[in-house]
């Protein structure tokens, strides 16, 4: 793919900078979108088999994560499935190339490796939300160049549960994902009530993406509709960002080279973060779930 985009428009790259995220049109071609919907189709209706979490991952916990308290046959509550580019040429295909990779070199660039991916869904009623939290916390690494991109696969409207960011909370201070010595994944409800009057929708037709600096404050609500929602999410950094901590979703394409080549250097920058603690649960959910008593 690797459209010539070096006349990207100041705007957007200032926009970047100032906001902490940019939001892009047609950032899959039709054909992948329609195969990745069709894959993921199939792994949902694959979940109505099982009573809980199955599939495994490299660190040998489930790949296929359902949530429990509402997860059935007739009602399946399938919300992530971790490193699905491993089995599905579908969705390797867009991890290693599409248009917002491109703009990810053309900010980050020219060298740029891949991090992590996941698919996040919002099923019909299935209650999944997302507290707000930074994803910096959850993967330090040894400079700051890091980036979230969520491609949608279903219309996200202001209905079905759409990623809410505060703009420009990714120049501001990394905040405290512990609580009571409990890693919990969310701010605290202090932290949440306040940024959250500034909090941005990012809605849009299906096939666009939301390009996110890992530093952005972000959540989002439940899906209130009776369609799906659901986000494909590469996580992609410079390829002198070398990570401080293990990877929380590893992955035999951890450190894959998707644009430019390897440099075999480390560039850092000053900062000070918590580390994270190494998920047990599932998924990241599971970790949240914990700050429902915590952070009230």
């Amino acid at each position: 793919m690797q459209e010539n985009i070096s006349n990207i428009s100041q705007e957007l790259a200032d926009q970047f900078h100032r906001d902490g995220y940019i939001f892009l049109e047609e950032a899959l071609t039709e054909s992948q979108l329609l195969a990745i919907n069709s894959q993921l189709l199939t792994w949902v209706e694959e979940s109505k088999l099982h009573s809980e979490s199955f599939g495994k991952i490299k660190d040998g916990r489930p790949r296929f994560d359902v949530d429990l308290k509402s997860h059935s046959e007739n009602n399946p509550a399938l919300r992530r499935i971790t490193s699905p580019a491993e089995i599905s040429d579908a969705c390797l295909d867009v991890v290693k190339d599409n248009r917002a990779l491109d703009f990810v070199a053309e900010i980050f660039g020219p060298n740029i490796k891949h991090w992590t991916n996941k698919l996040n869904l919002k099923l019909p009623s299935s209650g999944t939300e997302v507290k707000f939290h930074q994803d910096f916390p959850f993967e330090p690494h040894s400079n700051e160049d890091i980036m979230t991109v969520l491609f949608f696969l279903d219309d996200v409207t202001l209905e079905n549960g759409p990623l809410e960011v505060v703009p420009g909370t990714h120049n501001g201070p990394l905040y405290s994902l512990w609580h009571d010595g409990v890693f919990t994944g969310a701010v605290s409800s202090e932290v949440e009530l306040e940024k959250k009057e500034g909090a941005i929708s990012c809605t849009g037709r299906a096939g666009s993406a939301c390009l996110m600096h890992s530093k952005l404050l972000h959540g989002s609500s439940s899906n209130r509709t009776k369609l799906p929602r659901s986000l494909f999410i590469v996580s992609y950094s410079a390829e002198d960002a070398i990570p401080l901590t293990e990877n929380p979703l590893p992955s035999d394409l951890d450190g894959m080279i998707v644009r430019g080549k390897k440099t075999d250097t480390v560039r850092c920058s000053s900062y000070s973060v918590e580390l994270p603690e190494y998920p047990k649960e599932v998924s990241f959910f599971g970790q949240q779930d914990k700050s429902s008593n915590l952070l009230m």
